[in-house]
């Protein structure tokens, strides 16, 4: 590690083993750096050298930071089309991260590389199946890091993860498939899984699985400016309500007992902003957190898959965050495959009821392929929820900027994924004040 690209200012080196059991992934944790500056990094092996990574070290919990920029991204099918996105990202000026979850996808991938459609390579068929075995998803991560954009974004950027569905398999529920088969045969599927995601993420050895299990979920301060609660909503849920389908609330999605975050979270999320003595509070995490309804009908469906159906931990979340004084609550978002912006009311069926914080969804990487500003359902979801105050449907990334007195965003867009190349504009931006929550565009 070093101060400058060159290597000139070295600081830090040492030497790593790559252990066939962790697939020769390596996981170094440096010690004694400076808090708050950027560094270089790169890799040694034989006569073989890496390519150079930048870093950033987080400044001291307790400095009095006045700035903080970062990236959020999401939902990443290789087979839906390029990367785009990432490269944009890679080349803007950002401190870090966040990636919102389906960092890979378990469907095949064919020869062409799905919407891809290459003319100029072949993909082995040991992609074109669903992952379900540890070497299935690691071939998987192979796949995905091979992409020249995604490297950069990497290369540029420190990353802070954490997982939804998709690297495991889609819409799971804890130790329940999507086809509700038996537990103990998912949690093999499940622990190959968590497996391959740590040895191919950015995370720490503390956090090495044990069988099919991962603490992920964990808090980062950036001095005194930010504290983020990065959460895992899949690994502690309550199976889905209703089979999972599109469905008005009711008695079986609203009991109590049902959680999306598990207890134990819960109670170290609520008690994390007790402590907190952050500007902005924000909760990088995976689901469509505010209300969202479906269609314009009352009742109206909502996704049984997103906090919508499992609004006694919403509300618990909501009303932990009033009790320990949180005012500047920021909710980051993936999921969806669309850039959304909402007001977080205290009663989402009142669009007069308090603001209590403030929801971005950052659309998704590739997902979805190409999209469009406004799709089919635009015009109901708007007026079905007076709180979702932007909705875009194109490929793209969040940018947030925070600040003493607000926090921007700007929701940055590529015209097309399913060809290389597209250029990167900015469909909308917002503020939202400091004490005085609520989207304004600008």
């Amino acid at each position: 590690m070093a101060h400058d690209e060159r290597f000139a200012l070295v600081v830090r080196g040492g030497v790593a083993t790559a252990l066939p059991e962790y697939n020769h992934t390596v996981h170094v944790e440096v010690d004694g750096l400076e808090p708050d500056r950027a560094y270089h990094y790169r890799f040694r092996t034989g006569t073989w050298i890496s390519e150079t990574g930048r870093t950033r070290t987080a400044p001291d919990p307790a400095a009095a930071v006045t700035a903080l920029a970062f990236g959020a991204v999401s939902c990443q099918a290789y087979h839906d089309g390029y990367f785009t996105a990432h490269r944009h990202l890679a080349q803007d000026d950002v401190d870090l991260v966040f990636h919102l979850g389906d960092y890979l996808y378990e469907y095949a991938v064919n020869a062409v590389g799905g919407a891809r459609g290459y003319t100029d390579r072949v993909l082995p068929e040991v992609f074109d199946r669903e992952t379900v075995t540890l070497e299935d998803y690691r071939l998987r991560y192979a796949l995905y890091k091979s992409d020249p954009d995604l490297r950069a974004a990497h290369a540029a950027h420190p990353f802070v993860v954490t997982w939804d569905d998709h690297e495991t398999e889609n819409n799971y529920a804890g130790a329940v498939d999507k086809a509700g088969g038996p537990p103990e045969a998912f949690l093999l599927r499940r622990a190959a899984a968590y497996r391959a995601y740590w040895e191919h993420q950015p995370l720490r050895a503390a956090q090495v699985p044990v069988g099919p299990d991962l603490r992920l979920y964990r808090r980062l301060h950036w001095g005194t400016l930010a504290q983020f609660d990065v959460l895992d909503t899949r690994q502690y849920r309550s199976d889905q309500a209703y089979g999972d389908t599109r469905h008005v609330p009711g008695p079986e999605s609203d009991d109590p007992a049902r959680t999306i975050t598990g207890s134990a979270q819960e109670r170290w999320l609520i008690d994390g902003w007790r402590t907190s003595r952050a500007l902005w509070n924000v909760m990088p995490q995976q689901m469509c957190f505010s209300q969202r309804r479906l269609e314009s009908a009352e009742p109206a469906v909502m996704s049984m898959d997103a906090w919508d159906g499992y609004r006694a931990s919403r509300g618990r979340v909501l009303a932990g965050a009033t009790a320990a004084g949180v005012r500047n609550l920021i909710v980051l978002t993936g999921d969806v495959h669309v850039g959304y912006a909402f007001d977080i009311k205290d009663d989402f069926d009142d669009p007069a009821s308090r603001t209590v914080g403030t929801e971005l969804v950052a659309t998704s990487i590739a997902s979805g392929r190409d999209g469009t500003v406004r799709p089919a359902n635009w015009d109901t979801y708007l007026r079905a929820n007076p709180h979702l105050r932007f909705y875009d449907g194109r490929r793209g990334y969040l940018r947030v900027e925070l600040g003493p007195t607000a926090a921007r965003a700007d929701f940055r867009t590529v015209s097309a994924v399913t060809t290389p190349g597209a250029p990167v504009t900015t469909a909308a931006s917002f503020v939202t004040e400091a004490g005085d929550l609520g989207l304004v565009p600008v």
